[in-house]
């Protein structure tokens, strides 16, 4: 059962990870409190001492029902970045009730990457501006943040394959208090320059159109490095990506086998309060059509110039 805001008193954490629900996890390790909190589609906010036993979900996203996003947003792949003393809560809005193109006879929903903030991590989180981060007739999803070599933040996301044909991820620059973004978006690679996703159309085999969860990390040697997800046919799929240059301006060089089992994606990395390197990510099940998605944590070795998966961790 939701709550609407965290309870008072002493914590109890009666949920283990396998028992919760969510795509697109995204785990905040917060050294101040000594508390992980996971984040993930639907605005929901679940808070643990040990990853393994969690107390939520609790609602703490706060909405204009007077802006672009309407009364009741769908919300995804909330992520929660630290960064000054204050807590950033980049998410997915969609509007259903607006409709800003149609391509091939799709109507496509207005759907936006936007930024709240939080002087805690449990909220209550709040739009910054009401300024539009992205262009307001391009459906944006799944963004992330990173600080690159210029110290300059940047918005990382995904420009939707409905739209495109082709889906991107994609850069641009945010103003110093991510209140707004400055300048206009570039592409730093397409769906189609995976050399594993695959999928068929129109009885031909060819590169999957899907772009979905980027997440930027740097390995201990300074290579930086993208984690994605996309498809290979029916099969849920995450690979990783390295820039040539060291910054975000690439090249990207796709790495030829994905980085995680199959229906295994949407990942992000994060350290854990022993210092090991944990990645987060959801598991993925079609059953008669329903997604099921469950938070899975395996632990993994960034010491080399390459990211490498050593084993599922089971706190």
């Amino acid at each position: 059962m939701a709550l609407s805001t965290f309870a008072n008193g002493a914590d109890v954490y009666p949920v283990p990870t396998d028992s919760i629900r969510l795509s697109d996890p995204f785990v905040l390790a917060d050294k101040a409190s000594g508390i992980y909190y996971m984040t993930g589609t639907g605005g929901q906010l679940w808070k643990s001492p040990d990853l393994a036993n969690w107390a939520g979900p609790y609602n703490v996203v706060e909405i204009d029902p007077n802006s672009w996003m309407g009364a009741n947003p769908m919300i995804w792949a909330a992520e929660i970045h630290k960064h000054n003393g204050k807590y950033y809560y980049f998410a997915t809005f969609t509007n259903r009730d607006v409709i800003i193109d149609t391509v091939q006879g799709r109507k496509i929903e207005r759907r936006a990457c936007h930024i709240l903030e939080s002087d805690n991590p449990e909220g209550p989180y709040k739009p910054i501006s009401k300024a539009n981060y992205l262009p307001e007739d391009k459906p944006t999803l799944d963004a992330t943040l990173w600080i690159d070599e210029d110290s300059k933040p940047y918005m990382i996301y995904c420009h939707e394959w409905i739209q495109n044909d082709n889906g991107t991820v994609e850069k641009i620059e945010l103003t110093p208090d991510f209140a707004s973004t400055t300048g206009s978006g570039k592409i730093l690679f397409k769906a189609s320059d995976s050399p594993w996703s695959r999928e068929k159309l129109n009885g031909e085999i060819c590169p999957n159109r899907v772009t979905d969860g980027p997440y930027v990390f740097k390995t201990a040697t300074g290579k930086l490095g993208m984690i994605w997800t996309s498809w290979i046919y029916n099969v849920y799929t995450q690979g990783v990506a390295y820039s040539k240059s060291g910054t975000l301006d690439g090249p990207w060089i796709q790495e030829a086998e994905p980085i995680t089992p199959p229906d295994f994606g949407h990942g992000m990395i994060f350290t854990d309060f022993k210092g090991r390197k944990i990645m987060a990510c959801h598991s993925h099940k079609d059953i008669n059509g329903y997604y099921l998605r469950i938070p899975h944590f395996f632990e993994v070795d960034t010491s080399g110039d390459k990211l490498k998966i050593v084993k599922p961790y089971h706190p």
